[in-house]
């Protein structure tokens, strides 16, 4: 198993790619912190893991907040003794709009979790990585940060700024033996999607119209995502830091 004897954390693991993820990290032997702001969907996981024999805890968590990412951090380090693994998939999305019709405030919420989260999460797990001789963070950032669409002014740029923060804290974490790399999916078949269409269009259509964009013909799976992050995760990646895997059926090219 690829992460045996692990210890994961997975942010906006209630669902879509962090549910994946979850459960293909415990499949792999890691036992997972499941964080969310969805108790429901962050409890679901959990008994879908340990119904399968995994081991993983549900921990209420806004990762937009200094107090819940500081808590995330220390309740995983004292129910599993340690921290191997941070996956930063919590995020939040923008249908597309014009710059003048961008409410402050959905600016203000998308950065928060897209990039403070990332900060804040990884702000308190490098100590414990660090005394623990190691470990891996991934972000979950998007191939909107590098080839964006019009009317994704706060998304792509967030993202973007996801990519960038990746970059600066693998130059950070490596004398400490921590590697940092991001993972840069196009749209995927999850709960999210709908918050990513454009609103009062029908939304098959602008499903079909976004599909048509995207050169393998088809959205990316929440196990696309998750395969993606368990490689960067493992061992098989220990000489990646700093590095974006795009995940999006050749969008980006």
């Amino acid at each position: 198993m690829k992460l045996a004897n692990k210890v994961a954390i997975i942010t906006g693991a209630g669902s879509g790619f962090g549910r994946a993820s979850a459960i293909l990290f415990a499949k792999e032997g890691a036992k997972v912190v499941v964080a969310d702001i969805n108790d429901t969907g962050g409890k679901e996981t959990v008994e879908t893991i340990k119904s399968s024999g995994g081991d993983a805890v549900f921990v209420h968590a806004d990762v937009s907040k200094a107090s819940d990412a500081e808590n995330l951090i220390k309740t995983a380090k004292d129910k599993f003794g340690k921290i191997d693994v941070l996956f930063n998939n919590a995020g939040v999305p923008q249908h597309p709009m014009s710059v003048e019709n961008l409410d402050e405030s959905l600016w203000d919420r998308i950065y928060s979790v897209n990039v403070k989260g990332i900060f804040l999460t990884t702000k308190y797990a490098f100590p414990v990585m660090r005394a623990a001789g190691g470990g891996v963070v991934v972000n979950l950032a998007s191939i909107a940060g590098i080839r964006p669409r019009p009317g994704s002014g706060a998304y792509a740029t967030s993202k973007a700024a996801a990519i960038m923060l990746t970059k600066v804290l693998a130059l950070e974490g490596a004398p400490n033996h921590i590697r940092v790399n991001a993972i840069n999916p196009v749209a995927g078949d999850t709960p999210m999607l709908p918050g990513l269409l454009p609103e009062g269009v029908d939304p098959d259509k602008a499903k079909k119209t976004l599909i048509d964009s995207i050169p393998l013909g088809r959205l990316v799976k929440p196990e696309d995502v998750a395969y993606a992050a368990l490689y960067l995760a493992s061992d098989e990646s220990s000489m990646l830091t700093g590095s974006s895997i795009d995940v999006d059926g050749g969008r980006g090219v």
